[in-house]
């Protein structure tokens, strides 16, 4: 997401958000649409996708999809930082994402279907994989021994701990166990993991064929997919825009204007879905592509056109 407040305000060109949401009919964009988020008063659960940001994004570091040092990787990393990170007095904590309802209340009174989400030690392993993965190993120590401090004193990893001021008569203390479920084993695994990576000094379960494949040989899709489910309103300029449906279709098109317009049937791919491959990869920055649906089954039209524009490659 680019030119967005939070861009300005953490002062990057842009980051990766949470979740897009699904189009609407009344939205300039997806962009423009609003997210559900659980867990939160029903006035609270709505939110423009620009303002929410996750730890996800390093998956695609952990993947082996994007390097380390990616600009758009490191941009994400500052969001993250600015938004979700707290320091504790075990050493530092993530939270899942901004807004998350899943926690305590501020009083310290348990979840009863909202609250306030917490800190996950096993977020702080997961970005200690990132500092394993752009070879911060110090840095990577020092959260596998912040991990550790966060346990129980059975030395059980929690799902969240108390990152707000302690409220003794609730048995909740600053950078210790919340009343979340404890043991996670989920946690205790990516602790194990992260043993083993800062043994290796690299992220041991890092796949190398998508490290290969996207980062040595910067092999892309020359597909740019529209769904019903994703109804891009862009493309990159050099893609085939494949149109991919549930059903067969007559793919009704043009690149100017309806000045000409094209007719094409869909293709059955065999696995319940059907799709259309339009000769865009020539298109020029700028170009319009416009076409809508006969559906054959029901003998009638769509009824709407659906409109692209061929953007510069990013």
């Amino acid at each position: 997401m680019t030119g967005t407040e939070t861009a300005r305000r953490v002062g990057v060109d842009g980051y990766y958000v949470r979740i897009a949401p699904p189009e609407v009919c009344d939205a300039a964009s997806p962009a423009s649409g609003f997210v559900a988020i659980k867990n939160r008063p029903p006035d609270q659960s709505a939110a423009p996708p620009e303002q929410i940001v996750s730890p996800d994004a390093l998956a695609l570091v952990r993947f082996g999809l994007r390097a380390a040092d990616d600009p758009r990787i490191v941009n994400t990393v500052r969001v993250i930082d600015a938004l979700l990170k707290t320091e504790t007095a075990t050493g530092p904590v993530w939270h899942r994402y901004n807004r998350d309802g899943y926690g305590e209340h501020d009083d310290g009174s348990p979840f009863d279907g909202s609250g306030v989400g917490r800190g996950w030690p096993l977020l702080v392993g997961e970005r200690a994989h990132y500092e394993v993965a752009r070879g911060n190993l110090a840095e990577a120590r020092r959260l596998l021994a912040a991990m550790a401090a966060q346990t129980s004193p059975g030395g059980l990893l929690p799902e969240q701990v108390w990152d707000a001021a302690d409220v003794p008569e609730r048995e909740l203390y600053n950078g210790h166990p919340s009343g979340s479920a404890m043991p996670l084993v989920w946690a205790h695994a990516e602790y194990i993991k992260l043993l083993r990576s800062l043994r290796d000094r690299t992220v041991f379960d890092m796949p190398p064929q998508p490290v290969q494949r996207y980062q040595h040989d910067h092999i892309g899709s020359p597909f740019a997919v529209w769904r019903f489910n994703h109804k891009s309103r862009s493309m990159p300029r050099g893609k085939i825009l494949r149109i991919e449906v549930l059903a067969p279709a007559n793919v009704h098109w043009s690149t100017d204007g309806w000045q000409t317009a094209h007719d094409a049937a869909t293709t059955d791919s065999e696995l319940g879905v059907h799709f259309f491959d339009l000769p865009t990869v020539h298109l020029v920055a700028g170009t319009t592509v416009v076409f809508t649906f006969f559906w054959p089954q029901s003998e009638r039209w769509e009824g709407e056109d659906f409109v692209l524009t061929v953007a510069d490659e990013s």
